[in-house]
């Protein structure tokens, strides 16, 4: 009976812990254990295992800040965005435009897809600009996974279905994967996966209507500046890097 009653009392313990509210760094670090331990399977096939360690290094950090709402965001996002790179892989394989190592993601592709969100994560943990902020902040963590998750589905969707592909500074019809190409299967995918995740957002109380309703806007016009970015980058060494960055920069910039 007092073993019982000791593992009831560390359930208890860790339960409360896992509750706590505001979340503190324990009850992140403990609710991301369990999580992943829980979600092994369908990690693993959509991250490398380095790119499973920065992920939850991005799921704590995610937790600490917006809690259990926030971190349900990122999780959409990535389930959307594996869903997405899967989608006529073999054919992406056998063209040269799938994404390296059957679609799982590495560190590099998981910080670089975050980096505005980890930005307002670290701005509304620390309380930068008081009450009057603490929303915007919110707001560009929704707005940078939604900017995020339209820019990879576009992209997949584009490389699985587009018919047409053009390069978005001056028209001309390029083969798939080219950087800075869009088509109309991929942008209409895009931004569809991004109303998904705003609404799921909305949902969840991160944002109101306007609010979500910003997010698909500031995704579809970061979206395209990435396109241009990309066109314009694309003989250049280190590109893929400098894409991710300024995307989130300009995600930032449009809300």
């Amino acid at each position: 009976m007092q073993g019982s009653s000791h593992v009831d009392s560390v359930q208890g313990a860790v339960m409360s812990l896992i509750q706590s509210s505001p979340p503190t760094w324990g009850s992140s670090l403990l609710s991301n254990i369990l999580i992943f331990i829980v979600g092994s399977p369908i990690l693993v096939t959509g991250l490398s295992l380095s790119g499973i360690g920065a992920a939850f290094l991005l799921g704590t950090l995610t937790w600490r800040a917006f809690g259990p709402s926030g971190f349900l965001l990122v999780a959409t996002y990535f389930i959307i965005g594996t869903a997405a790179t899967k989608v006529k892989l073999a054919q992406k394989e056998s063209q040269g435009v799938a994404e390296k190592r059957k679609g799982r993601r590495g560190p590099s592709s998981v910080i670089g897809s975050s980096v505005a969100g980890c930005v307002c994560a670290f701005l509304s943990i620390f309380g930068v600009g008081g009450e009057a902020c603490s929303q915007l902040w919110r707001l560009g963590f929704v707005a940078s996974f939604c900017t995020k998750l339209n820019d990879t589905v576009s992209s997949e969707i584009g490389k699985a279905y587009g018919k047409t592909t053009y390069l978005v500074t001056n028209f001309k019809i390029v083969p798939r994967g080219t950087e800075g190409a869009v088509s109309v299967e991929g942008t209409f995918a895009g931004i569809l996966a991004s109303m998904v995740l705003a609404f799921t957002s909305y949902l969840m109380g991160e944002v109101d209507t306007h609010e979500a309703i910003i997010c698909v806007l500031a995704s579809q016009i970061a979206n395209v500046g990435e396109s241009i970015i990309g066109a314009a980058l694309q003989e250049k060494e280190g590109f893929h890097w400098s894409i991710s960055l300024l995307c989130s920069l300009t995600t930032m910039q449009s809300i």
